[in-house]
């Protein structure tokens, strides 16, 4: 057995990961549009990681790997499904149940549902590696890792993150097809445009740029684009990440896929490093037009 084998430490379970807790809607978790979906993004990959932390045996969440480099959770793919978040408004109570579970290797999943006595507001789906930078400071080289604290909660992998997984895969590789409505090859909207992340609001404390950050901008960008007089609220939304970036790197978001019309706005935006081409993310979003 190597060295690094047998000084990691493994706690196993065949269930998953299951915790809960309660919230009241105030003005740090509303917006315009009902229950911040920015706010929810961030909230659940907050329980996600510390689910990590739990699961590995940590008091708190803070991996490395054998050589002792410091290792983070990187989002690979986030969804959101059966969003009604226009119906929580200020003062209105609800819940958050977190479920996570191996996927194999470095992989964990985890799926987060918003809930109250009167119904149910959004379910989000998360998928995770483990990072490291191979260069100290240097987001452009960051790969996965293994960290010494493997958590637990080794049930079998869900159907949902498997295809999680290829769907990430072919829309890195650019042969998605059709997807939430839209069609690869229908047309073009040719819309683009160049977005500098801000150091004092889209990067986390590991100096990455933070995954929710993705979401934000690309609604900043649809706004300026489209200035609708009554914004509409996300009916489904998948990010897929490919990469991160540094401070000062510029971003080319280009819409190469919108449509307008009586359901609500949908579009792809792919999301690219101005200064190489190479593709960060794939932002999918749904949304509908508010009765």
């Amino acid at each position: 057995m190597s060295m690094e084998v047998s000084q990691r430490i493994h706690r196993e379970s065949d269930r998953p990961a299951r915790t809960q807790k309660q919230y009241v809607a105030g003005m740090p978790e509303l917006a315009y549009t009902g229950l911040s979906e920015n706010w929810l993004l961030k909230t659940c990959g907050d329980r996600h990681w510390q689910s990590l932390a739990n699961e590995a045996g940590l008091s708190e969440p803070e991996f490395r790997d054998a050589d002792g480099n410091s290792v983070y959770a990187a989002f690979t793919a986030v969804s959101l499904r059966g969003t009604a978040l226009e119906a929580l408004g200020e003062n209105d109570r609800f819940s958050i149940q977190s479920t996570l579970t191996s996927s194999g290797g470095a992989h964990y999943f985890s799926t987060h549902e918003v809930e109250s006595s009167t119904g149910s507001y959004a379910r989000v789906s998360m998928a995770s590696t483990f990072i490291r930078r191979q260069r100290e400071g240097d987001n452009r080289t960051v790969v996965k890792a293994m960290p010494i604290a493997v958590p637990g909660s080794r049930s079998a992998i869900p159907v949902e993150a498997q295809e999680m997984v290829k769907l990430r895969r072919r829309f890195r590789a650019g042969n998605w097809g059709a997807h939430l409505g839209l069609e690869q090859l229908s047309g073009r909207a040719h819309h683009v445009a160049e977005f500098l992340p801000c150091p004092y609001n889209d990067f986390n404390g590991a100096h990455l740029l933070y995954f929710a950050s993705f979401q934000a901008m690309v609604d900043r960008v649809e706004w300026g684009w489209k200035r609708i007089s009554s914004p509409p609220v996300v009916a489904a939304r998948d990010l897929f990440f490919h990469g991160n970036v540094n401070i000062g790197d510029v971003l080319e978001l280009s819409f190469s896929i919108a449509r307008q019309d009586s359901g609500g706005l949908s579009h792809w935006c792919e999301i690219r490093r101005l200064s190489d081409g190479e593709k960060v993310a794939d932002v999918i979003t749904v949304k509908r037009w508010r009765s």
